[in-house]
C-alpha cells in the first residue's frame, strides 16, 4: 500500500481521551451499523478509540478484528481492552503497510470500518482491495473522513477507487462534521469493460 502519512504512535493516548466523547461518540456512530454477533474489522485502529465501543456492540458472540502498522498502538489497544475485559472478543495484531494480513479472514467480515484512516495509506486502491477481499458477499464498509482535514473531491476519488473494487455506495450517513459513505460489497465481481 505503501507509505503514507501515519498517525504518531504518541499521540495513542490522546486519541483515547475520554474527553473525545464530548465531540466524537464512537457508539453514536457505529451503533446503527453494528449487530451482535458480527465480525467486524477496524483497519487503523489505533489504541482502539473506536475498537472498544465495536466490541461491546458486537456482544460476546462478535469479533472485532483490529489491525495498526504501529506495534506501541496495538500494545494499548490489548491492555485497554484487557482492563475493559474485553479481550476475548478483539484480535488485535500489527499489519505492514504493504498488507493488512487479512488472508485468513478472506470472504468473513460482515463490516468494515475505516475511520479516519483511507487518507493515511499511500495506496488507497491496495488498501480497499484487501479490505473488499476480507468483505463477504452483501458485507458492508463505513468511511469516515473529517471535513477540513480530507477534501471532499479527495473522499470521492476514494469511493470511485473504491467502486471500481466492487464496493458500491449504499447511503451517505448523517455524521458531524465528517465526510462519510456506507458502501457493500456486491454479491458477484463487476464485469470487466
Amino acid at each position: 500500500m505503501g507509505a503514507g502519512h501515519v498517525c504518531p504512535w504518541w499521540l495513542g493516548p490522546l486519541l483515547v481521551s475520554p474527553l473525545r466523547r464530548l465531540f466524537e461518540s464512537p457508539e453514536r456512530l457505529l451503533s446503527p451499523h453494528v449487530k451482535p454477533g458480527m465480525t467486524v474489522l477496524e483497519p487503523g485502529c489505533g489504541m482502539g478509540y473506536f475498537s472498544l465501543p465495536l466490541a461491546r456492540l458486537v456482544g460476546p458472540d462478535g469479533k472485532v478484528i483490529c489491525v495498526d502498522v504501529q506495534p506501541r498502538m496495538i500494545e494499548g489497544l490489548r491492555r485497554r481492552a484487557r482492563r475493559a475485559g474485553l479481550l476475548d472478543r478483539i484480535e488485535a495484531r500489527v499489519c505492514t503497510s504493504g498488507d493488512l494480513g487479512l488472508s485468513a479472514w478472506s470472504g468473513r467480515i460482515d463490516l468494515a470500518v475505516a475511520i479516519h484512516t483511507v487518507h493515511e495509506v499511500g495506496d488507497e486502491g491496495a488498501f480497499l482491495g484487501q479490505v473488499a477481499a476480507a468483505l463477504r458477499p452483501g458485507g458492508t464498509l463505513l468511511i469516515l473522513e473529517l471535513r477540513g482535514h480530507v477534501g471532499r473531491d479527495a473522499f470521492e476519488a476514494t469511493l470511485r477507487t473504491a467502486a471500481g473494487l466492487g464496493l458500491v455506495e449504499k447511503d451517505r450517513p448523517a455524521a458531524r462534521r465528517k465526510l462519510a459513505a456506507l458502501l457493500v460489497k456486491r454479491d458477484a465481481p463487476a464485469p470487466k469493460i
